[in-house]
């Protein structure tokens, strides 16, 4: 007898760089969600589906829960809490230690407005010792009525598959809301977009980064399958712009490469990619800029 199909939403929350957009990214099986060592480096919800015969999973991949300090950043709060209310499961990814800081302090006052499920996903566990991730369990299943504690190491994919079989428990039965091959409800445009700024993310120093967006000018497919994308860099000061752009080009040119062969790899076709940088300042302050680039208030 066939098993009843379940589907739902599940979302990722965690202080920013705790490894959310591994995770996702290795349960999809896909590079969707950008990945970096700088914070906050997720903006929008991203919304990927895993499919098996038990049902299917759509995982929205939030912003990390912070302080605010400007309008993108209030912007980036509000996405990701009123995401809690509007899933069947979250899940919280956490490090192992037995110390609770001031971030995780600030989600579980947001976690104790909400009536969801929540899931403690203990993550990289393949950086501690087996007493120290007991420690952690010990700690936090004292903080929170948990519906579930599992420890994975999202790099490792260790008790990946535990964490997925324990979703499908929580998750009711539903519709398949995707065809089995949909991986993302992300136009290529956008996944381009956030491919190009976590390039940039990652080869530039830390001064820069949080201060960019990056913008699809034009993506236009020729006849003979080749694509040609034009891209802004957008940053908040001149002096920042010549950073982005580097010596005689150099550091526009790296970012510009790393970015076109995962673009291509994403697509499975030859990419012609040219990128610009254009300055504006405190753009993360302006709505105007912020809808531009993609972060509308109204949207949430």
């Amino acid at each position: 007898m066939n098993k009843k199909y379940k589907s739902g939403f599940v979302t990722l929350i965690g202080r920013p760089n705790v490894g959310k957009s591994t995770l996702m990214n290795h349960l999809i099986g896909q590079k969707i969600a950008i990945t970096s060592e700088k914070p906050q480096t997720t903006r929008n919800r991203i919304q990927t589906v895993y499919t098996d015969d038990r049902g299917q999973i759509i995982f929205l991949d939030t912003p990390g829960i912070h302080k605010a300090k400007n309008k993108l950043g209030e912007y980036m709060v509000s996405v990701a809490e009123h995401t809690l209310k509007e899933v069947d499961v979250i899940l919280w990814l956490v490090e192992p230690g037995t110390y609770i800081g001031a971030g995780e302090q600030h989600i579980l006052k947001v976690l104790n407005k909400v009536k969801t499920p929540v899931i403690l996903v203990i993550n990289k566990i393949d950086t501690v010792k087996k007493d120290e991730i007991i420690k952690t369990m010990d700690t936090y299943k004292d903080v929170y009525r948990f519906k579930e504690i599992i420890p994975v190491s999202a790099m490792r994919k260790t008790n990946t598959d535990t964490l997925i079989r324990t979703l499908f428990q929580y998750l009711p039965e539903g519709p398949q809301y995707y065809d089995e091959d949909t991986v993302t409800d992300q136009p290529m445009r956008q996944i381009a977009a956030e491919l190009i700024r976590e390039k940039a993310l990652r080869l530039m120093s830390d001064e820069i980064p949080h201060g960019i967006a990056v913008v699809i000018e034009r993506m236009e497919e020729r006849d003979n399958g080749i694509f040609d994308i034009e891209a802004t860099i957008v940053c908040e000061r001149e002096s920042h712009k010549g950073i982005v752009i580097g010596k005689g080009g150099s550091m526009l040119k790296k970012i510009g490469t790393a970015a076109r062969i995962e673009i291509e790899n994403l697509m499975d076709a030859k990419v012609n990619l040219q990128l610009w940088v254009k300055v504006r300042r405190e753009w993360r302050d302006s709505e105007l800029y912020m809808k531009n680039y993609g972060y509308n208030p109204r949207d949430i």
